[in-house]
């Protein structure tokens, strides 16, 4: 089968062009084995794209540790892309476990993705136990009141004064393991520099820490806005470039423009 790999702001994966068979029944051993960045390709996901009877391709997801997950912001752009590429159309649908994700070109390299409605709810988070999720009565490492938002996949979101300062690859691992969040969780630190930007950096549920996140991003300009931190439009600062992100009040769709590479391509080894 055909890869593809690429990044969307650093955020890399190998995509996989399953779509000639069907379902591509990767075990968490081979996930690993792929994202592998000694004896592998290399990458923070693995992604198979798949045909799809809804949309104009399915979009299955592998964490680095081989974990399956429901969503990925930054790989959708980087599919959408590939797809408009092939066909030479404006517009995908892209169907994923969380549901259709609707992206469209904004530029040569640049590709607009409609992440939908965040979940605010305490059970769709989801969390151990009923609480506020702008504010939670959670604290860990002397950080506190972080926003929760699920996004397609659950996050949550500290807000500290330098992002550089954070202990992130300590701090980070703990949180997505506490047992307020039964699914793990991805914990977003975000430095808010205006009322326009911030600077985000995401410890990622079964990958670490990456150089971007790209529904981490949409639910930081979320949880930054539901604590009046932000307003509603906000440039996210990543490690590897910059993310525009508009949560809209008209019909509480989060909108994510950014940029994708393709870096190579070739045969997957077969297994």
């Amino acid at each position: 089968m055909r890869y593809f790999k690429m990044n969307g702001c650093g955020n890399d994966f190998v995509i996989i062009d399953a779509r000639s068979r069907g379902a591509l029944p990767l075990s968490e051993a081979q996930a690993r084995a792929i994202a592998d960045r000694k004896t592998g390709l290399g990458a923070d996901q693995v992604i198979a794209l798949e045909r799809s009877i809804r949309g104009d391709a399915f979009m299955r997801i592998w964490n680095q540790d081989g974990g399956s997950v429901e969503a990925c912001g930054n790989a959708t752009r980087c599919v959408a892309w590939l797809l408009m590429e092939e066909g030479g159309a404006a517009s995908r649908r892209i169907e994923t476990p969380a549901g259709m994700l609707y992206a469209e070109r904004a530029g040569p390299q640049i590709i607009t993705v409609d992440m939908g409605s965040p979940l605010l709810r305490w059970e769709e988070i989801p969390l151990a136990q009923p609480m506020e999720t702008d504010r939670m009565a959670f604290s860990a490492g002397g950080l506190e009141g972080p926003g929760a938002v699920n996004m397609g996949n659950p996050h949550v979101v500290f807000f500290v004064n330098d992002v550089r300062a954070a202990p992130i690859e300590t701090l980070g691992p703990k949180i997505e393991h506490d047992p307020m969040f039964p699914e793990r969780v991805n914990v977003g630190f975000a430095e808010v520099r205006s009322l326009e930007q911030m600077r985000l950096r995401v410890w990622e549920r079964g990958a670490g820490l990456t150089k971007a996140c790209g529904t981490g991003a949409c639910a930081a300009v979320v949880a930054a806005h539901r604590q009046g931190r932000t307003g509603r439009k906000v440039e996210v600062l990543v490690d590897g470039g910059s993310l525009q992100i508009e949560w809209r009040a008209g019909d509480d769709r989060v909108l994510m423009t950014g940029p994708i590479e393709l870096e190579a391509s070739g045969e997957l080894p077969a297994q």
